[in-house]
């Protein structure tokens, strides 16, 4: 697998900015930053260009995606765009009766708990996935010298919402049915692994510099069942991108015990989130891996003062890693002023990497 020498990390406009120089462990021009759901909710400009329109036909329109994942790019002069779509697009373009229900999130016509129920999910084709490349080019048309972010959902996040139906609290679905089952659990984690892997190898493919597993719930793991039920299904995604040459990241929610185990599934850069400071991630990652994160999306709303502090020690832990990229540890909360967004990038960018 090869990228096309019209890539924007072969031709001279991404490889050397300053977000794929840290996830790489150089030092950058600047200091990198991005937020994940930085494309989305917390935007008037989104709310705007959304109005009528489902989530998931507004992650399948490739013209109101690409807008979309601009937005925040242009507002808030972040390093990098991510790619606005769902973990469950994959899903959905496979033929699997998923939609984003607004107030609850993904709903699944009819859970998957069984060996039959796997064998009968249908298969993701290359040719559902053109309006995600289609999306891509666009964007990246626009971006310039500023990279894009290509994402896919981890094989457990996503087998969770399979096997739940619905999102879950503890997802006792996914945890018994690994013990109780673990054929049907392999199959299905190897086919969300193909799904996802498809999902981001065809982000990247269009045009991505790089390209973030999220694993959202991985935190209700422990350790002994991520390592074995879960890491072979994410090294399996990640195999679908790993000859490409972009760098990748992994990140999920409550993983402080997994971070070593995360990075194992073969990653270059490690995300981080509000629970476990930077310096203490790096020192359990040996000082060889680039961080992402971790502002605590709470002080948000927090005093200015109270927010610019947290922002400065966040700098200020993740300096002792080799590389780092600075990001929210979770996503940009709803109620967000992204006049307060903006003035983070300020306060970021102002300090000497």
């Amino acid at each position: 697998m090869t990228l096309s020498a019209t890539h924007p990390l072969l031709d001279g406009r991404t490889a050397d900015s300053p977000l794929i120089t840290a996830y790489r462990g150089g030092t950058p021009a600047r200091r990198p930053v991005w937020f994940m759901r930085q494309a989305g909710r917390s935007l008037p400009e989104y709310l705007k260009a959304r109005q009528g329109t489902g989530m998931l036909e507004s992650c399948l329109r490739p013209e109101l995606a690409a807008e979309i994942t601009l937005q925040p790019v242009r507002r808030h002069d972040v390093d990098a765009g991510i790619f606005f779509s769902d973990i469950v697009i994959p899903l959905k373009l496979a033929g699997v009766d998923v939609d984003i229900v607004p107030g609850v999130g993904p709903v699944l016509g009819s859970p998957v708990r069984t060996a039959a129920d796997v064998a009968a999910l249908p298969r993701l084709t290359e040719e559902a996935l053109e309006p995600i490349r289609e999306a891509v080019r666009l964007t990246v048309a626009e971006l310039g010298s500023k990279p894009l972010i290509g994402f896919a959902g981890a094989p457990f996040t996503l087998a969770a919402y399979m096997v739940e139906g619905k999102p879950s609290r503890d997802h006792l679905g996914p945890r018994t049915m690994m013990h109780a089952d673990p054929d049907a659990w392999q199959a299905l984690t190897a086919w969300a692994a193909d799904a996802s892997g498809m999902f981001l190898r065809a982000q990247l493919e269009a045009g991505a510099s790089a390209g973030q597993l999220f694993d959202s719930w991985a935190g209700s793991l422990g350790l002994a069942d991520y390592v074995k039920h879960v890491a072979p299904a994410s090294s399996r995604a990640l195999d679908h991108v790993r000859g490409l040459g972009a760098p990748l990241v992994h990140f999920g929610t409550g993983t402080s015990e997994l971070l070593v185990a995360m990075r194992d599934v073969g990653v270059d850069v490690v995300g981080v989130d509000y629970r476990l400071p930077l310096d203490e991630a790096n020192r359990r990652l040996g000082g060889t891996t680039p961080l992402q994160g971790n502002i605590d999306p709470a002080l948000l709303s927090a005093p200015w003062d109270i927010l610019e502090a947290h922002v400065r020690e966040v700098l200020a832990a993740g300096a002792a890693a080799p590389g780092h990229v600075v990001n929210l540890g979770h996503g940009v909360p709803p109620e967000t002023d992204a006049g307060v967004l903006t003035r983070v990038v300020e306060l970021i960018h102002s300090v000497e990497p």
